[in-house]
């Protein structure tokens, strides 16, 4: 079996890059990611919000382990690191993900999506200040605002006219995207030596051990109706592809590209329920979605660069 801290100064300190493959693995991302929301919309009717965020862990932890343990690597030994790692897990996959059920019941995917936008805005800044190798530049600050606007233009419509959200889910919307920010910047300064997918593995495995516990204890699940077989499917689907997949995309991204540029995800991720709401509820696109999207992908080739440095050459 591989060593899991093989080789720990070469991975943590390697020069960080964002190219084809990071590009490739943040629109991936995006699409596994943002389907969350779809199956959070199909789950939120017949379950509380603790308890969605308990039995996603289910399938992604399974799915994590499989994948890692056949790949040759092996689990933590010691209980120092699962302690740091269910802390992690805590912060960058429970609470954030409960805010964000708990805050989409009472708002519109849109008003979720658009306020967990902001966390490139959060990372830049605080990326900037507590790490020696993701300072600000302006390029990226300027890629980062046009971006949100083209998210706002995405689905900012909800929020203009007013939804049903109240003070509290806005915040918690708002802190989820913080967090996220926060736990990435302390995932590249002290889980930095692990391999990405060992990472994402842990993530998920350490989420059981807070999630359920809370769960038990305050949603009482076993007196809850039987889910559906629709919410099932939507949990099992969360757990898959907006968890399990989608981590092994992000924290390779994370240890190639650092902090700021894996959280890119967030301006794209808007347009996957707008493409899952036309193959499976029917709608069509807008021209403001169009336009949004252009606007999304402007931004990505400014935060990129790579146009500008060729035009200087």
């Amino acid at each position: 079996m591989r060593a899991m801290q093989e080789q720990p100064e070469t991975i943590a300190k390697a020069p960080l890059r964002l190219g084809a493959v990071e590009w490739g693995l943040i629109g991936l991302q995006s699409m596994l990611w943002g389907s969350s929301y779809f199956f959070i919309a199909i789950a939120q009717p017949e379950m509380p919000a603790l308890t969605i965020t308990a039995l996603r862990t289910i399938p992604a932890s399974a799915a994590l382990i499989l994948i890692v343990l056949s790949l040759g690597y092996r689990m933590p030994a010691t209980l120092a690191e699962w302690r740091l790692f269910i802390l992690f897990a805590a912060f960058n996959s429970v609470v954030p993900f409960l805010l964000i059920v708990w805050g989409q019941a009472r708002a519109t995917g849109g008003m979720a999506a658009i306020l967990n936008a902001s966390a490139p805005l959060f990372g830049i800044f605080l990326a900037h200040m507590l790490t020696q190798d993701e300072k600000l530049s302006w390029n990226k600050l300027a890629g980062i605002v046009v971006g949100i606007v083209g998210v706002g233009i995405l689905v900012g419509y909800d929020f203009a006219v007013g939804s049903s959200a109240d003070v509290l889910a806005r915040l918690a919307l708002l802190t989820a995207p913080l967090l996220y920010v926060c736990a990435n910047i302390f995932a590249r300064a002290k889980l930095g030596h692990y391999p990405p997918f060992v990472v994402a593995m842990m993530q998920m495995v350490g989420a059981v051990f807070v999630a359920f516990p809370l769960a038990i204890v305050i949603d009482q699940p076993w007196t809850l109706p039987l889910p559906s077989l629709k919410v099932a499917g939507a949990i099992v689907g969360m757990g898959l592809f907006g968890s399990a997949l989608a981590s092994l995309c992000h924290f390779t991204v994370l240890q190639r590209a650092g902090a700021t540029n894996a959280l890119l995800v967030t301006l794209i991720m808007p347009l996957t329920p707008i493409v899952l709401g036309g193959i499976f509820l029917g709608d069509r696109l807008t021209p403001r979605d169009m336009v949004g999207a252009l606007i999304i992908a402007t931004a990505l080739v400014i935060i990129d660069g790579r146009v500008f440095r060729r035009g200087k050459a």
